[in-house]
């Protein structure tokens, strides 16, 4: 009886120590880096200027809602603001020697703020000599990318190994998601699509965890007890990846088609 006390203690206490506290996962808040910086920065430098491009969305399309067990989950699997990596990445690739981003995902609140500059001035600045101070134009692409994520599946590869002895037992799981993203670089003056890029990244979730059950006394006590934790990539660093990953192969197949050429 004392050995299977003691056998049940250790089990807990291993069980109990082996689960990390969230607090301690936890990261103060930091800037997030690119999942492949080194590919970003590897790309070589345009020769000549920046080329000035435009993005207006860059949607979700899969539909898909979050996986959840026995519920009716209503939050996306995938996130529902994909341009913001997507500019970041045109911006940062070959150490942001290759992009000149223009706004126009807020293109709406862009013209509000130009015309009330403009009826201000026109309000205050009528008695100058020259009249109001003219705007600036906008600047205006030459390109257009556009696409979205067209892919979320789930449960690709599913798997796990488990064993139980004498009322304790240990098991673990693992699951593989897949997201996949597809961007179109058109030609503003001509309508053409110059090229189609797509590329996939890889999701995988981890759970593990032991338990311990027992009877004491003949049956009359019960002893049950489980421990256990789950470690599961972020969906969103996965995007991020499959776009910046898009990005990098859109100017070497750029490269290659001889839209552009690499500073030598």
């Amino acid at each position: 009886m004392r050995t299977l006390l003691t056998i049940l203690t250790l089990a807990l206490m291993t069980g109990c120590t082996s689960i990390p506290n969230p607090v301690e996962i936890g990261n103060p808040p930091s800037v997030q880096s690119s999942p492949i910086p080194l590919q970003m920065s590897a790309v070589p430098p345009v020769d000549g200027p920046k080329i000035t491009i435009a993005v207006y969305q860059f949607m979700d399309k899969t539909g898909q809602r979050k996986p959840a067990d026995n519920i009716a989950n209503l939050s996306s699997a995938v996130t529902q603001g994909a341009e913001v990596w997507v500019i970041k990445a045109l911006q940062e690739v070959g150490n942001e020697s290759w992009f000149e981003v223009v706004e126009r995902v807020g293109m709406d609140n862009l013209i509000k703020e130009r015309q009330l500059i403009r009826n201000t001035r026109e309000v205050y600045e009528k008695e100058m000599p020259n009249g109001p101070t003219p705007l600036k134009p906008m600047l205006f692409a030459g390109l257009i990318l556009e696409g979205g994520v067209v892919g979320y599946d789930s449960n690709n590869t599913v798997g796990g190994i488990g064993a139980r002895y004498l009322g304790i037992g240990a098991q673990t799981e693992y699951r593989v998601d897949t997201v996949t993203v597809v961007m179109r670089l058109v030609s503003v003056s001509t309508g053409r699509v110059l090229m189609s890029i797509a590329t996939e990244k890889t999701i995988a979730s981890y759970r593990s965890g032991a338990d311990v059950f027992k009877f004491f006394d003949l049956g009359t006590k019960l002893v049950e007890t489980e421990a256990g934790f789950s470690v599961n990539e972020p969906v969103n660093y996965a995007v991020r990846a499959a776009i910046e990953a898009g990005v990098v192969e859109l100017v070497y197949e750029g490269e290659r088609k001889e839209l552009w050429k690499f500073r030598k």
